[in-house]
């Protein structure tokens, strides 16, 4: 089985990448499944590209190994973009998502449904022990609703609106919403370009 190190510690985001490719002869093991928790990595990158990047290749080059990362967000146009590639550090990095959520649906009160457009970005990278990088993009287009919906999911989903769905990401099943999030399109494309790449 081929071990593939994803450079993240969110729990939320190794569910859903293991879910995704499950039935794959694949293990993904996070940071903190190898005892690299601790291990700073400065995201000052300007676009999510970037900053998947650095995460793939501070890990990759520390381990000698494969290593994925993804950099991922919610870009509001009403917003100009944000929070976009600070989705993760928005009002502070403590600050709960329930906390995020509310704030955004408060700066859209009174925007009507064709000015609450927005969209759900992910960026995954592969770093190679050989010194190469490959980058995939996927991404789901929505608007913010009104109110926080749904208990699936983590993150914005609960304000993420699908009106192909007519419900938020968060109210979603598992299965559907990994077949069309962001992460579950960049996931199928970076799956692909590793098997093409012979890694796989």
């Amino acid at each position: 089985m081929k071990k593939i190190i994803v450079a993240t510690g969110n729990e939320g985001k190794m569910d859903e990448i293991r879910q995704i490719l499950q039935g794959e002869n694949i293990q993904f093991v996070s940071l903190k499944d190898e005892n690299l928790q601790d291990v700073e990595i400065i995201e000052n990158g300007s676009t999510f590209e970037e900053n998947a990047i650095i995460k793939a290749r501070t890990i990759s080059d520390l381990t000698g190994q494969m290593v994925l990362a993804d950099d991922s967000g919610l870009e509001v146009d009403y917003l100009h973009g944000e929070p976009g590639i600070y989705s993760a550090r928005y009002l502070g990095e403590d600050t709960s998502y329930d906390i995020k959520n509310n704030h955004i649906i408060d700066l859209l009160a009174g925007v009507p449904d064709d000015q609450r457009t927005a969209r759900f970005v992910c960026v995954i990278a592969c770093a190679f022990p050989d010194g190469r990088t490959i980058t995939v993009r996927g991404v789901i287009e929505g608007r913010i609703g009104y109110e926080q919906k749904g208990e699936n999911g983590f993150g914005y989903d609960p304000i993420f609106y699908v009106p192909e769905f007519g419900c938020t990401t968060a109210e979603l099943s598992s299965e559907d919403k990994n077949k069309v999030s962001h992460r579950g399109k960049a996931l199928t494309a970076m799956y692909e370009e590793l098997k093409r790449e012979n890694c796989l």
